[in-house]
């Protein structure tokens, strides 16, 4: 398996593994764009995430960093502690390791954001938050 289709085949199982939980993560679409290993033990991991009129991607989070940008759409993001983020077209965002957050689009067309993930290799992408 080549050191491309290898993170695509983890993220699918990962994501089949979500569906088996009954979670509601699976309303957020992840295109994945690229995966890129480095040495020191490290990814990088691009995806188109996407949410349709209502959708909200449930409490999660990530074991590295988030960094992207709002392609289309209008979203809010909740997280614990601190006050909600509205997130607009042309809008960057970031989330740290391990923060617990969920995003839902609030407005009348698809949400759709072009996000990074820098994570340790063979962590799951997103983690299931209570």
């Amino acid at each position: 398996m080549s050191s491309v289709t290898r993170p695509l085949a983890v993220f699918s199982t990962a994501i089949i593994l979500l569906a088996a939980t009954g979670t509601n993560l699976l309303a957020q679409t992840r295109t994945p764009l690229q995966t890129i290993d480095f040495p020191s033990g490290y990814q990088i991991v691009s995806v188109i995430a996407g949410l349709e009129p209502g959708g909200c991607t449930g409490r999660h989070s990530h074991p590295g960093f988030e960094s992207a940008y709002v392609l289309e759409g209008e979203a809010v993001a909740k997280f614990d502690g601190k006050p909600d983020l509205i997130l607009k077209a042309g809008q960057p965002l970031q989330f740290a390791p391990g923060e617990v957050h969920n995003v839902c689009n609030v407005g009348g067309k698809p949400f759709k954001a072009l996000a990074h993930y820098i994570i340790e290799k063979d962590k799951p992408l997103v983690s299931r938050a209570p």
